[in-house]
């Protein structure tokens, strides 16, 4: 029994682990084109937020972001933010026009779907 409780906490560990792993990228080629940013949340596990955001990523080192505001009055709104893949890593502009950038972590990625975790944020996205 206690062979069992011990395999069983340590696969739990290793889980954990690789639950978290970063996917390093080498350059922007791995996340080009149009992404639905479907929710964030503040926790990996946490509740999600649900958002409609598209963000496109550029070969010029511009995300187009459009955001779809269904209660407000803008309707809907694109911005445009620098970003570089550097350190396998996507630094994004914080703020248009300023040139404070937020570090990204991949944690997940595929072809369909990718997980962010930025300064205390984590976002989920589906490529379009």
């Amino acid at each position: 029994m206690k062979k069992i409780v011990k395999i069983l906490s340590l696969a739990a560990t290793f889980i954990a682990f690789s639950a978290n792993a970063e996917v390093q990228l080498k350059d922007n080629s791995e996340i080009l084109g149009k992404w639905n940013l479907y929710a964030e949340a503040i926790r990996l596990d946490g509740e999600q937020k649900a958002v409609k955001i598209e963000w496109d990523f550029q070969a010029d080192g511009i995300i187009q972001t459009k955001s779809t505001d269904s209660v407000g009055r803008t309707g809907e709104m694109k911005i445009p933010i620098k970003y570089s893949v550097e350190n396998g890593e996507i630094k994004k502009q914080m703020t248009p026009g300023r040139e404070k950038y937020d570090s990204c972590k991949v944690l997940e990625k595929d072809d369909a779907k990718m997980i962010l975790k930025c300064s205390g944020m984590f976002f989920f996205l589906k490529k379009i």
